[in-house]
């Protein structure tokens, strides 16, 4: 906000222009990118909607994750795979486990598909 402006006058303002604010009680707020998460914890949030388009700001404690962490997978799952699907592209089959977070029967499910 403006240093030195009444809350209840800038919101006044705010509304002359067509901008309404309001708070979402949140949590966490998680933000999922390709090679990483963001997540945001104890958040303050606020929905903007200026004549239509809407925003959001957030504001709190900020982490990371990062998502190319590979699994250790057993070998034997590697192989109940292959000859399940018929599939003997290892690299395929691991990046599969790593998208099912090593869950064997979803993994060989979409394989087949």
């Amino acid at each position: 906000m403006m240093p030195n402006i009444d809350p209840k006058m800038m919101k006044s303002m705010m509304d002359r222009m067509g901008i309404k604010s309001s708070e979402i009680s949140a949590n966490r707020v998680i933000i999922e990118c390709n090679d990483r998460d963001i997540i945001i914890e104890n958040p303050e949030v606020m929905r903007i909607d200026m004549k239509g388009a809407i925003s959001f700001q957030i504001s709190g404690n900020e982490s990371e994750k990062d998502k190319s962490v590979k699994l250790d997978f057993n070998e034997d799952d590697i192989k109940l795979i292959m000859e399940k699907t018929g599939i003997n592209d290892k690299e395929k089959i691991i990046e599969e486990l790593n998208k099912t977070n090593g869950d064997v029967a979803l993994a060989i499910i979409n394989l087949t598909e």
